[in-house]
């Protein structure tokens, strides 16, 4: 062997054993991510502090997107133990943590979210079709010959005149929030598609139609309201005309003050979401890095109680906290997979 591969095998051999001594040296599990995930890991980490003898977890909100990239940024004690998120890791994600050392990753499905579109119990009773959404936030709406122009909508009333005669303002999540990932799938591209113009050009320009439906206003009717979503909560308390996008949890939480729009005739609650009749359905997940389960006390005991019955079963505490839970055969795929430590296949997309 030469000398300077002789010299590199120690380098390694050194980082190594500084990596494990710096996630050998942390007592207390971390976790970032999603701030719709956020409430119910929380939870599950206060359960776990009072109950394994362990420090509480501490978890914080980044963001789905935030947080995997805090989460794939290597090993050790400065990198992140597990990352919520209100959607699944992307390829491109999954390869950043490979590319980086986080090379097993345990996915853990926990349950399904409803995106919603909430307003103040105060305001104006609201109904909306996924169609109207669209033309209220989208940064560019068909016109009369139906080319795509700069939105002219300024209040509700001139989508529809019988929707209310007030002027146009949802608060939602930034970009790196999975929140917002959610909002472009579930209810702006189904929106688009029920415009016949704009769904024309999935055909005829995939390209265009992609950015029609992934581009919003800039001019105020959308506003972004960062990854804390009780802040948006506590904005429409103080807004009765404005209108939020977030997790139902959020919107359950706060029923005595909020309550959800009707999207395409169907109310978000949680019989609608578990029986798939709402159409803004997500499924949560939590992502641990089996990488340091035996050398970050706990977090394969963590893992453990998110996925126990008394946590995800249909009457668990964390369906009492508004997660809608697995149906009892995926729930049990889904503990045998992080009891076992069981690596995550590569994402296909």
């Amino acid at each position: 062997m030469k000398i300077t591969s002789i010299a590199s095998a120690i380098v390694l051999a050194a980082t190594g054993a500084l990596v494990a001594g710096q996630a050998e040296a942390r007592d207390q599990i971390r976790i970032v991510g999603s701030s719709t995930v956020y409430p119910f890991t929380t939870t599950v980490a206060e359960q776990f502090g009072r109950t394994s003898g362990m420090k509480t977890p501490v978890v914080e909100s980044t963001g789905t997107g935030g947080g995997f990239k805090l989460f794939c940024g290597g090993v050790g004690i400065s990198h992140p133990d597990a990352s919520n998120a209100s959607r699944s890791m992307r390829k491109s994600e999954y390869q950043d943590c490979q590319k980086n050392g986080v090379t097993d990753i345990v996915e853990i499905k926990v349950g399904f979210d409803g995106l919603t579109l909430a307003q103040s119990k105060q305001g104006p009773a609201l109904k909306l079709t996924l169609a109207q959404l669209f033309l209220a936030i989208a940064k560019q709406v068909p016109g009369k010959d139906g080319v795509l122009i700069a939105n002219p909508y300024r209040n509700w009333s001139d989508i529809d005149p019988s929707l209310p005669n007030i002027r146009i303002e949802v608060l939602g999540p930034p970009p790196t929030s999975g929140t917002r990932d959610s909002m472009h799938e579930l209810f702006m591209e189904a929106g688009a598609l029920q415009i016949p113009a704009i769904a024309a050009l999935r055909k005829s320009d995939p390209k265009a139609f992609e950015a029609a439906w992934k581009t919003l206003r800039e001019d105020g009717a959308y506003v972004e309201a960062g990854e804390n979503d009780n802040v948006i909560v506590q904005k429409l308390e103080a807004n009765r005309n404005a209108f939020g996008v977030f997790g139902f949890s959020f919107l359950d939480a706060n029923t005595a003050k909020l309550r959800g729009v009707a999207l395409d005739g169907v109310q978000p609650s949680y019989d609608n979401i578990a029986g798939g009749k709402y159409k803004g359905s997500r499924p949560l997940f939590v992502y641990i890095k089996k990488q340091h389960v035996g050398v970050v006390p706990g977090l394969d005991k963590f893992a453990a109680e998110y996925v126990s019955v008394r946590a995800l079963g249909e009457d668990g505490y964390l369906a009492k906290k508004g997660l809608v839970t697995l149906p009892k055969t995926e729930l049990d795929a889904v503990r045998k997979a992080v009891t076992g430590m069981i690596p995550m296949p590569v994402p296909s997309i």
